[in-house]
């Protein structure tokens, strides 16, 4: 809910056009992005300076700030953390900040565990994803540890290359659906919840605590008394088989 001293200032902006409360408003949820950019910038290259990630974080506050609708009683921190995400991510894919080669060995790895998995209908092991892919397991690592950079953001990345709605926006409800749509997004979650269940009980666990938690990966590497380079590599892995989940599904929704 939202507190009463904050409810006036949104009043004032939203219903009065009052610039001044809105800039109380941005003053006021400042930490937030200060918060989303140093989540955001861990795993990522250091040539990825963390003042540009809290610039286009900024602007993610001001659009959720213009954007948000106060009367519906949502929690405004929680909507604001999205719109701050998605607008770093935007300013990392404008600057192209992960090499083709990277990607590609990424999309290689997505496809094999799809592949696998929808063969066997259960999790995959590193020798028979590497037996796929025609790698040893030490090279498999190494592929991982490579695109891991390219894994933090990724359920975040849009459904669709056109579309905005995200993979993780679909556990928000940020306005009311049609039912098409509600029939789509009922879809599209029994597909992750599925996917998350053939993860291993370390891969959810990393999961678990990285996307709902909100623990960083060295903390998440504390908790469960792993390397960080490990959780990296589990962290890596889980996402690749979620990616794989929900491209399955988006192919069987274009079959129909």
């Amino acid at each position: 809910m939202i507190a009463t001293a904050n409810l006036d200032l949104w009043r004032a902006w939203k219903e009065e056009g009052d610039l001044e409360a809105k800039k109380r408003l941005i003053e006021q949820f400042l930490p937030l992005v200060d918060y989303v950019t140093n989540r955001m910038a861990i795993g990522l290259p250091k040539n990825v300076l963390k003042d540009d990630l809290a610039s286009n974080g900024v602007m993610g506050l001001i659009d959720a700030i213009e954007k948000f609708d106060y009367c519906r009683g949502l929690q405004f921190e929680t909507y604001a953390s999205w719109r701050i995400r998605g607008s770093i991510i935007d300013g990392l894919r404008q600057g192209d900040w992960v090499p083709r080669s990277v990607r590609e060995k990424a999309k290689r790895i997505e496809e094999a565990y799809q592949s696998l998995e929808q063969k066997y209908l259960r999790s995959v092991s590193d020798a028979e994803i590497s037996e796929y892919l025609n790698v040893s397991e030490k090279e498999f690592t190494t592929m991982l540890h490579e695109i891991a950079i390219t894994t933090v953001c990724s359920l975040e990345d849009p459904i669709r290359e056109e579309e905005s709605e995200t993979r993780l926006s679909l556990l928000i409800d940020e306005r009311a659906k049609n039912p098409d749509h509600k029939a789509h997004e009922f879809f599209l979650k029994d597909s992750l919840v599925n996917g998350i269940e053939k993860l291993t009980e370390k891969e959810r666990t990393v999961i678990s605590l990285f996307y709902y938690e909100e623990l960083s990966l060295s903390e998440i590497a504390e908790v469960m008394s792993l390397s960080p380079s490990r959780i990296s590599q589990l962290h890596s892995k889980a996402i690749l088989r979620l990616r794989g989940a929900l491209a399955k599904h988006k192919d069987q929704l274009l079959q129909h």
